[in-house]
This record gives C-alpha cells, structure tokens and sequence, in this order.
C-alpha cells in the first residue's frame, strides 16, 4: 500500500558564505544532491549581501570565521532582509555558545555535519510522517 499520493518536494534556497573556496564547492555538491538548491556562494561580507539581496534565499549558511570578517556581524543584516541564517564553523557550538545565544541566528551546523537534513533540523522543517499528513493529501 502506498501511503504518499505525491511526491512533495519544496526545494530549500540557500545562499553558502564562507572565505573557502574550496569548502563551497564540496558543501554546494553535497546540499545539491540533498535537494537543496545552492542559490549562490560568497566569500565575504559585502559579496553575501549583494547575492543575497539579488537572488532572495531562503536560508543562508554563514561561516563564523570569513578572514577577517565575523559572520555574527552580518547575520543581523541577513535576518532584517528576511533570511534564515545558520551559522558553521570548524570549532564546535560550545565556543561561540554566548555569540549564539545573542544572535539572531536560526542555530548553527559543524562544518562536519552540515547537511540538507541538518539544515531542515534548525528550520523545523522535518518531513511530515504519513500519518500527519492531512486526509485526502
């Protein structure tokens, strides 16, 4: 029996901002094949702030560390433009657990563990169970 009637599949827009290049392509694959759609990379403050402002995400993934830039200083501008941020890091949540508790951030993702279902995680967006789906859906 099956229990879906459809396929329902809304994909996610994410906007990747980090100063590694390299670390953008991988994480742009990995989301990719997830069915995130990577709207866009940046490596710094002012570059995800024109993309973000062109290409409207619905969610942004800001590395705390962008050279020397902060990424706790452009999630502010990010969120007052109506975008999602969730910070990444190499070092773990502990570290900035002040930082993030001010902020208005949805949460943060370990560079290790970043991922589509980690993202829908922070966003609330766990997929529903056949069970609570709506009768007639």
């Amino acid at each position: 029996m099956r229990l879906w009637r459809h396929a329902e599949v809304v994909a996610m827009r994410c906007l990747l901002v980090d100063d590694d290049r390299t670390f953008l392509e991988t994480v742009r694959g990995i989301l990719g094949r997830q069915g995130v759609t990577v709207a866009g990379t940046a490596s710094s403050a002012a570059e995800a702030l024109r993309q973000a402002g062109t290409l409207r995400p619905d969610v942004a993934v800001v590395d705390i560390r962008l050279g020397d830039e902060n990424g706790f200083d452009l999630a502010p501008r990010l969120v007052s433009a109506g975008i999602v941020v969730i910070m990444t890091s190499t070092s773990a949540a502990v570290d900035y657990a002040d930082l993030l508790a001010e902020s208005p951030v949805a949460g943060f993702l370990p560079k290790a563990e970043l991922s589509a279902a980690g993202i829908r995680r922070l966003l609330g967006e766990a997929p529903a169970r056949p069970a609570e789906r709506a009768p007639g859906n």
